[in-house]
């Protein structure tokens, strides 16, 4: 819908109009659509695709074929990330020298008792480290993404989120922590989806849905 209803007639009007006055280069912002892609291109995705996008990807999404559009919280959707990549947002307040992490239930703070978080300095590159040191202080009062390290048993700050002014429900994170325990890497991610598309049900299934989508496309050109 999003391509019939806004990019093409957008496109038309834009290269094929007659309205001189509006100027398409100085819209402030561009709106872009995902691509849903093959699970057979997984691989080609991590490799090659992600890593020249141009924001950063902390992983996959994986969806039903003939999933309906489903609002708010689609419960049926899979979602993969890099391992290090398994974050969550903590309230973070300092209080008498005490590190205070906290999380949301019902609406409130609620305090992660012996929760500690690890400010270390960060690398921009090999040479060059940030100014935003690694003073707790700097960060009281702030929504900080933390990343769990498991050979070291902590929390590892990541990043202030400005975008957000409260932290992550305690279900999200027991959902992310869920998700640190299964440790599903991008080996076993690989390994699982090779068997899954050399099942003769996956390649039925691509086979009856390009019939298809030719003759839609073929219909639409008419």
């Amino acid at each position: 819908m999003l391509e019939k209803e806004v990019i093409e007639p957008r496109n038309q009007e834009r290269y094929q109009g007659k309205n001189p006055y509006y100027r398409y280069d100085m819209e402030p912002f561009r709106v872009r659509r995902k691509d849903f892609w093959l699970l057979s291109t997984v691989t080609r995705l991590l490799n090659e695709f992600i890593p020249k996008l141009s924001h950063d990807a902390d992983g996959l999404i994986f969806q039903g074929w003939d999933d309906p559009y489903v609002p708010r919280t689609h419960e049926g959707l899979l979602k993969w990330k890099y391992a290090d990549l398994n974050s969550v947002d903590f309230l973070f307040e300092i209080d008498d020298d005490r590190q205070l992490l906290f999380l949301y239930e019902r609406g409130k703070k609620k305090l992660m008792e012996g929760y500690i978080v690890a400010f270390e300095v960060q690398m921009l590159n090999e040479n060059l480290k940030s100014a935003e040191g690694s003073d707790p202080l700097l960060y009281s009062g702030k929504i900080i993404e933390c990343a769990w390290d498991g050979d070291r048993n902590e929390w590892i700050f990541k990043r202030v989120r400005t975008d957000k002014s409260t932290p992550n429900d305690i279900n999200t994170y027991k959902k992310v922590m869920r998700s640190i325990r299964d440790n599903i890497t991008e080996d076993v991610l690989l390994t699982e989806i090779n068997e899954i598309i050399r099942l003769p049900m996956y390649a039925d299934r691509i086979r009856i849905d390009s019939k298809g989508h030719h003759h839609n496309s073929m219909a639409r050109r008419r």
